[in-house]
């Protein structure tokens, strides 16, 4: 089915207008959103991107609407597993927890305008080179295998405070944030904030993310207009996410193992399809070979079942629950030490109440799961010293 210019306009200016409301709106006063607060709006994104949906079933019919809604959903994952990410540049850079909006929203647009490029780029290639389905699919494979390597936080912690020193050695740097300002006044002189280089820092992985992305949604369409909606709408609501689900995104450790299933089934899907519409001269004598090609409809089936299985695992899972409760707690721990973290002296109140409900919650559990949680000794330290700051606290 064509788009029109007038549909393509229309939708433009709808996204605009979203992203523009939740800045005037939410955004431009620095505070610290409330669960309450933080599951409304995500319900009513993730609603918004529902109803798009079904009108581009009806408007467009089922092929169109099954397509988008395998796109949606596979976006929305990875950009779930892209917040972990997020959460480790925002610790790594000690963004104080009321302007952590802004960064995420501006993660947000900053995505939304790579992936962009990326769709158009792509779009490009797919309508002039079909062998270009070969490289995707090469592509997904490869992020599929590394999706299943040990993870590692400490590269990244490197990479950022790679990215501080350096920034620091061209530029004048201020060592503390200044509000949500990018720049500041530092004896006399204006400087960079903090604030501005983790904002390089979340665009720099945003265009590493959409080199994943991108090639994942082409190989469940190639409808340009579908690509673009369904990733736009998968980045909408985002930042709510962000603070919904914060505290339980160490909770799904299973989450990269079904990415990593869903990112080979589609990089099998697209290399089918290159195989199908074959024109390289050195496989088959540039003729199309016949083989099975995966539809839409068992795609979406696919990435629906595998997200369920993983999420579930991961939820009932012993050594999920523990590895939650332990991280929750050191990162309680971490927030309540680090005086940098929130002015608010009810937020701070509230983090020490969590830390000292998830340690009743992790001394109720089995201890050869708890004890099995990385820097285990590390994190007993660390909670150990945040209750010795809470008693000075209350000692004055």
């Amino acid at each position: 089915m064509t788009v029109s210019p007038l549909v393509w306009g229309v939708t433009i200016v709808v996204i605009l207008a979203l992203l523009a409301f939740d800045y005037f709106f939410h955004i431009r006063k620095a505070h610290i959103p409330t669960l309450k607060e933080a599951a409304i709006w995500s319900s009513i994104y993730v609603g918004l991107a529902l109803v798009f949906g079904g009108v581009v079933w009806v408007l467009g019919g089922t092929q169109m609407g099954t397509e988008y809604f395998a796109g949606y959903i596979t976006e929305k994952a990875l950009s779930v597993d892209n917040l972990f990410v997020f959460l480790i540049i925002m610790a790594s850079f000690r963004v104080p927890r009321e302007d952590q909006q802004k960064v995420l929203l501006f993660g947000i647009v900053f995505s939304l305008i790579a992936r962009t490029a990326f769709i158009l780029l792509g779009a490009a290639l797919i309508n002039s080179f079909s062998w270009v389905f070969y490289i995707f699919g090469l592509i997904l494979l490869i992020t599929a295998g590394n999706l299943l390597k040990p993870e590692s936080t400490e590269g990244d912690d490197e990479a950022n405070n790679f990215i501080i020193r350096l920034a620091r050695k061209i530029f004048h740097t201020s060592e503390s944030y200044d509000g949500d300002k990018l720049f500041t006044m530092e004896n006399g002189k204006r400087v960079l904030t903090p604030m501005l280089l983790v904002m390089v820092a979340i665009g720099g992985t945003d265009i590493l993310f959409a080199l994943d992305s991108i090639p994942a949604i082409f190989g469940l369409t190639q409808n340009v207009f579908i690509v673009f909606t369904a990733t736009a709408f998968s980045l909408m609501g985002l930042r709510q996410l962000y603070f919904l689900i914060d505290g339980l995104l160490d909770r799904l450790i299973y989450l990269s193992y079904g990415l990593a299933t869903i990112l080979a089934f589609i990089g099998v899907k697209l290399v089918l399809h290159a195989l199908h519409e074959n024109t390289l001269p050195f496989i088959n004598d540039g003729e199309h070979v016949s083989v099975v090609e995966i539809t839409t409809g068992l795609s979406l089936s696919v990435i629906v079942g595998v997200l369920l299985v993983t999420v579930v695992a991961s939820l009932v899972s012993p050594a999920g629950k523990a590895m939650t409760a332990v991280n929750n707690a050191r990162r309680h721990a971490d927030s309540y030490l680090d005086l940098s973290y929130t002015a608010d002296p009810a937020e701070r109140e509230r983090v020490y109440k969590a830390l000292c409900d998830e340690e009743q919650d992790i001394l109720k559990m089995d201890i050869k799961y708890r004890d099995k949680v990385k820097d285990i000794a590390e994190i007993r330290e660390t909670v150990a010293r945040a209750h010795s700051e809470h008693e000075r606290y209350l000692s004055h």
